[in-house]
Formats: structure tokens, C-alpha cells, sequence
């Protein structure tokens, strides 16, 4: 006997020219939004279908040359408004270069790097002394004492570690 709900659910629902009450709208009838205006969307709204999309490099190299020309067009207006003797002119306030999102460079990190298990990516305090793989706990480790040696070295690199599996 198949499942309750399995099969293809029929149209009991027939409808006769001659009644004279039309059909009930369903509930999801009654609660569609499809039929509402939508006032956020333009109407006059067509697609550019010239307009070509642009990778991540594409878009950040574009960022950085329009950065470096605003800094160059700054210090050439710095330099048109300072006096012969080198000084700022008066009522013109010196203009500091602001750090933006992409400009910014920062130290290495002083913390140590964090080490993850190579079998489940969660935060891997151990590590097996016969394979260098970082585990999570003893269940994980139970699973890398039954790993062949050539599925040790492609967890090895995977992180990217020179495998040397003894």
C-alpha cells in the first residue's frame, strides 16, 4: 500500500455554468500578492543588455586607479595652493591623506595561528604523532588510526604540508 499523499491529488472541484454563486477563492488565492502593485519596482524598468559584469580583480583594480588618481589630483591642488616659500596658503586647511578600506595595511597577527582538524575542520587541539594529522578528539582519532597511508598524505595535502608519513 503506497504512502498516505503519494499519489497525484485529483480536481474534485466542478464547476457548473448554471450556478449562480461563482467559485470560492482558495485561501492561497485569498492571500496571493501576485495581482497587488509593487510599488518599489519601475515600471519603465529595462535591462541594460549591454552591460558586461566584472570579476573581483577587474572591480578592485578599477578601485585602486581611481584612488590613485584622487590622491595625485589632491596633491597637485595642494601644490597649486601653497605659497613661493613652500608654505599653505591662508584659509586653505591641509588635507590629510585618509586610509581607506583598501589602502589599509596591517602587521601579522601576534596571536598564534589557529590549527583545525583535517578530518572535520572543527578547532583541532591534537595531533598524531604517525601521520602529523590534527584531530579533534578521540572519536576523530579512532578514524585516523584506520587511514592508509596514501589517504594520510592527501589530508596532509589538502592543508598544504609537505606529507612525510612514516
Amino acid at each position: 500500500m503506497p504512502p498516505k499523499g503519494s499519489g497525484k491529488r485529483k480536481n474534485n472541484t466542478v464547476y457548473s455554468d448554471d450556478s449562480p454563486t461563482p467559485p470560492v477563492p482558495t485561501l492561497a488565492e485569498q492571500l496571493s500578492y501576485l495581482h497587488n502593485p509593487r510599488p518599489f519596482k519601475n515600471p519603465n524598468y529595462t535591462k541594460n543588455v549591454n552591460r558586461r559584469t566584472k570579476n573581483l580583480k577587474a572591480v578592485l583594480t578599477q578601485e585602486r586607479e581611481r584612488e590613485k588618481n584622487e590622491r595625485e589630483r589632491r596633491r597637485q591642488e595642494r601644490e597649486e595652493n601653497m605659497d613661493v616659500d613652500g608654505k599653505q596658503a591662508e584659509g586653505i586647511p591641509p588635507e590629510e591623506d585618509m586610509p581607506t578600506y583598501a589602502s589599509i595595511e596591517a602587521p601579522p597577527s601576534v596571536l598564534p595561528q589557529r590549527r583545525y582538524c583535517d578530518i572535520t575542520g572543527l578547532e583541532g587541539p591534537y595531533t598524531d604523532p604517525a601521520t602529523g594529522l590534527r584531530y579533534h578528539d578521540k572519536s576523530i582519532y579512532e578514524l585516523i588510526k584506520g587511514l592508509s597511508t596514501t589517504a594520510a598524505k592527501e589530508y596532509l595535502s589538502a592543508r598544504g604540508v609537505n606529507p612525510i608519513v612514516k
